[in-house]
């Protein structure tokens, strides 16, 4: 059912920070208690790590929710990551009811865009990568259209053409589940023109981030922007969110608006909401690959400073 355009393999451009091997990203959140950030930094120092950046958010002293950040340096961080973690499970998690995630900087998240015949996020993504501007490998490129083949293949992107044959959007998500299953960690909507369904989300277990406009009011269905220029709106603006079952409604990551007058047309709206969209995007992809974001229930805390 699936058509890939065989590419060659490009040189990533590396990042300006390259990451060595021995920086590591722990992410902290539990009910805030006296004690927590001592424990986290006790066991990161005993370890021997060097702590070079910490965020910390607490929604309440009494009965709130705690949040924390730590990036640290350590020395043959992946040969002695066992006994960091069970350390962390047993003076973090045990004794203070904080659930935690740990990652090493060097190792890349691994993605896959799926896209539609809009290709102004996609491309984008696909250029920040090239310039070392996205920590993160994009592994591939699903489509309900094969019309942006040829513009991926320029960036060695492997690119699977997935239609939606007859109207069966259940064997097609059966298609992309097969491509993605075991091969990236989290997928990007990039203007994908296609409802996900319940079964996608649960099924492919990683996170799915997608960017749509925001209008005020809402317009839905075909035409926004016509939409939006009738009513005369005064700002134009982009959500990227992470999906879940309820449609757009998802916990948020990253908004952004522009400024429209009366002048502008539908055409100009259109245009300048896609460089909105493509802001927008880019910075949640970023912030999710460096692990700057931490879900709680259907809302966000993003340590992007």
């Amino acid at each position: 059912m699936s058509n890939t355009v065989a590419t060659p393999t490009l040189t990533p451009t590396e990042s300006a920070t390259e990451h060595t091997g021995q920086q590591g990203r722990l992410l902290v959140q539990g009910e805030d208690r006296p004690g927590v950030v001592a424990a986290v930094a006790r066991v990161l120092t005993e370890a021997g790590a060097n702590i070079v950046a910490l965020d910390q958010y607490s929604t309440g002293v009494r009965g709130g929710r705690f949040f924390q950040r730590t990036v640290f340096e350590l020395p043959g961080l992946n040969a002695v990551r066992p006994q960091l973690e069970e350390r962390l499970d047993r003076e973090v998690r045990d004794a203070f009811g904080q659930d935690w995630q740990l990652t090493e900087a060097a190792t890349r998240k691994r993605v896959a865009i799926l896209a539609s015949k809009t290709d102004h996020c996609l491309l984008d993504l696909l250029w920040r990568r090239q310039r070392g501007e996205l920590n993160v490998d994009i592994e591939m490129v699903i489509s309900n259209h094969p019309d942006l083949a040829d513009r991926v293949r320029a960036f060695g992107v492997p690119y699977f053409y997935v239609p939606v044959q007859n109207g069966d959007k259940d064997a097609a998500e059966q298609e992309h589940l097969r491509l993605l299953h075991g091969n990236v960690d989290f997928v990007v909507l990039a203007r994908y023109m296609q409802i996900i369904s319940s079964d996608f989300i649960t099924s492919v277990d990683v996170p799915i981030i997608n960017i749509h406009h925001s209008f005020l009011p809402a317009f839905i269905g075909a035409g926004p922007y016509r939409k939006a220029k009738e009513r005369g709106v005064k700002l134009i603006g982009a959500t990227a969110h992470y999906v879940t079952e309820d449609l757009d409604e998802g916990p948020i990551i990253e908004q952004d608006v522009a400024r429209v007058t009366h002048a502008d047309t539908a055409t100009d709206l259109q245009r300048r909401g896609a460089d909105v969209e493509r802001a927008v995007l880019s910075r949640a992809v970023a912030w999710h690959a460096d692990d700057r974001v931490i879900r709680d229930g259907n809302s966000t805390i993003v340590f992007a400073s």
